[in-house]
């Protein structure tokens, strides 16, 4: 049976390519087209998604949370959610800009390890996917999944899940070489564990056009991924540190800056495009 809510993961086998930031952003830009949004921090115990939006204080005050993300991949979830009819619902919390989120967990740290001592491969990387389909999609037009900078069970769970990739990139031969490989993993998930997992976009963050070394970057990727590249690359803008440092996204700010609101129209034309992609991916 088709899913009814339409998810991405964001996902890139490499820390520090803007990942948490490219969630926030195109949650916030999709909500703002209209759609009921959900993201998911899977990315580790540190809580960055919470920290963009404001609520890590409020999250951090509360680590004996329960149930909490790592929750529902336990054997005992189905069981959990009998027991407590609003199991579920205490799991998320608004973001304050539209998107709500289910945050990160300190327990998240000890998952992969729990995950790996289940033997059968479908069953564990299937979990996140029997949650979404069974308590969560018919909530939601779109969910949004912001996974570990590199592969786990953890990992694995999120591309299954999603089936549908995007992959934010810094300028970087290094960078470029990640999301090369982030191909062939796919091209190898494909094939081997006969999951259709798709790489619907790459975004090019902090990217300056108006530069040759950036100029030549873009045609690089260009070439490299003419059908998955974003139609707007993110511009370089310290307005998202500042943003963050107030708890919230470009989109909050009562004056952007010319490099933030060209960012902002980015993210949202990117935004629009990620719907049709998902849409005709089905």
């Amino acid at each position: 049976m088709p899913s009814s809510a339409l998810r991405a993961a964001v996902f890139l086998d490499k820390g520090g390519v803007g990942k948490t930031t490219a969630t926030a952003h195109l949650g916030v830009a999709l909500d703002r087209h209209g759609h009921d949004v959900l993201l998911v921090d899977l990315a580790g115990k540190q809580g960055d998604l919470a920290k963009h939006f404001g609520l890590w204080a409020d999250v951090q005050t509360d680590d004996d949370r329960w149930p909490n993300i790592t929750t529902v991949f336990q054997d005992e979830w189905e069981t959990i959610v009998k027991k407590l009819p609003a199991a579920v619902e205490d799991l998320v919390i608004p973001t304050g800009e539209g998107p709500d989120l289910i945050p990160a967990h300190e327990s998240l740290d000890g998952l992969d390890a729990t995950l790996g001592n289940i033997d059968d491969p479908e069953e564990r990387y299937n979990r996140l996917e029997k949650f979404l389909s069974g308590y969560i999609e018919d909530d939601y037009d779109i969910i949004l999944l912001d996974l570990p900078g590199s592969t786990s069970n953890i990992a694995y769970n999120g591309l299954w899940a999603a089936k549908h990739v995007v992959a934010p990139v810094r300028p970087g031969p290094f960078e470029a070489g990640q999301a090369t490989q982030l191909r062939r993993d796919l091209k190898t998930i494909r094939n081997e564990q006969d999951v259709a997992i798709e790489l619907v976009m790459v975004l090019l963050n902090e990217v300056d056009e108006r530069t040759k070394a950036g100029k030549a970057y873009l045609e690089e990727f260009q070439t490299e991924y003419p059908d998955s590249l974003a139609p707007v690359q993110i511009s370089s803008s310290q307005d998202v540190q500042n943003a963050q440092m107030d708890g919230g996204t470009l989109f909050g700010l009562g004056r952007p800056s010319q490099t933030a609101a060209r960012a902002i129209e980015a993210y949202e034309t990117d935004a629009q495009v990620l719907v049709e992609r998902l849409r005709g991916g089905r």
